[in-house]
């Protein structure tokens, strides 16, 4: 093992939404901070829809906001549509969703850490802990074997921890399409006898916007003017753009019952359990049988990109199903 020369006060382990939010509060509060993780080039990646806050999610960010977070402020900044839900219910319920670019939203938040004083940023795959003699993570120890010290580790764990992709009976280890998985940590964890567990996401097919027939589907604009999630947000300057709402039918529905027995969720290829809240279209057409349709959002993924969004119909059947 390579040792290293330098210490932090704290090691931040991910660059997804809640390590970039870790590393930059521990150098707020004036940590010497590092933060490590697979890509440089990925910090802020938008994994699946990119869109921020929604029902409840929508007041944890604000919350982060209040506490001087970053999440906020660069959803403002790459924020392309904005909407108030439930405006019609009290204001306990109501929800702020923005839809977000996803090349804004990554450069705004790789932005915003490096103006950050006190945190660095560390290109490497994290593979171990290093434990003190009283069982205190001091350190982390990358998969090339340098050892980055610490008085403290953060470890957000992400889609990375033993990440598996389905697609049909199809299992790829990755933590994102085209980006490795984590192995070396999930050991480390069992051997300290945390309780490992799996989580089940899902997301759909993109869609080619040029391929769609945009003037036979129903308009979702955006509020006007749109509403900022930060609190320091004066004003949203990015160009606004509408979503779009279409349905599915039921000869789709035929086709997802003809061939339930190949997602992995029924099969038994998936143990774990889905998000309550976010069905697949599978469990959407077996649980809603008397349903002959379900809602569709069509939601751009950015202002110079083709790719759209077909938020709800997250699936894992077959590509060619």
């Amino acid at each position: 093992m390579e040792l290293d020369k330098n210490r932090w006060d704290v090691v931040v382990i991910g660059g997804g939404h809640a390590g970039c939010e870790a590393a930059a509060a521990s150098a707020r509060c004036g940590g010497s901070t590092l933060l490590v993780t697979h890509r440089l080039g990925t910090i802020g990646e938008m994994s699946c829809n990119p869109a921020i806050g929604g029902l409840a999610k929508g007041h944890l960010v604000r919350e982060i906001d209040a506490l001087d977070g970053l999440m906020a402020r660069v959803a403002d900044a790459a924020g392309i549509q904005f909407r108030i839900l439930n405006q019609s219910k009290g204001p306990a319920v109501r929800g702020p969703r923005a839809q977000a670019d996803r090349k804004l939203y990554r450069k705004a938040m790789q932005d915003a850490l490096s103006a950050q004083t006190g945190l660095e940023v560390y290109e490497a795959a994290v593979e171990g802990l290093k434990i003190d003699g009283n069982g205190r993570a001091v350190g982390v120890v990358t998969s090339g074997g340098v050892l980055l010290s610490a008085k403290s580790v953060i470890l957000t764990t992400g889609t990375f921890l033993q990440g598996i992709i389905h697609i049909g009976k199809s299992q790829t280890p990755a933590g994102r399409v085209g980006e490795d998985a984590a192995y070396g940590l999930s050991k480390v964890l069992a051997e300290y006898e945390f309780r490992l567990g799996r989580l089940k996401t899902g997301t759909p097919p993109r869609l080619d916007g040029r391929t769609i027939d945009w003037a036979s589907l129903d308009v979702q604009s955006g509020d006007n003017p749109p509403v900022p999630f930060s609190f320091m947000t004066n004003k949203i300057t990015t160009p606004q753009i509408d979503c779009y709402i279409t349905y599915t039918r039921e000869d789709g529905h035929n086709i997802i019952r003809e061939n339930i027995d190949k997602a992995p969720i029924y099969s038994g290829q998936i143990a774990s359990l889905g998000p309550r809240y976010c069905p697949s279209i599978e469990d959407k057409v077996v649980r809603f049988a008397d349903k002959a349709r379900h809602q569709l959002f069509l939601e751009p993924e950015g202002l110079d990109d083709d790719t759209v969004y077909p938020n709800g119909i997250s699936t894992s059947l077959p590509e060619d199903i």
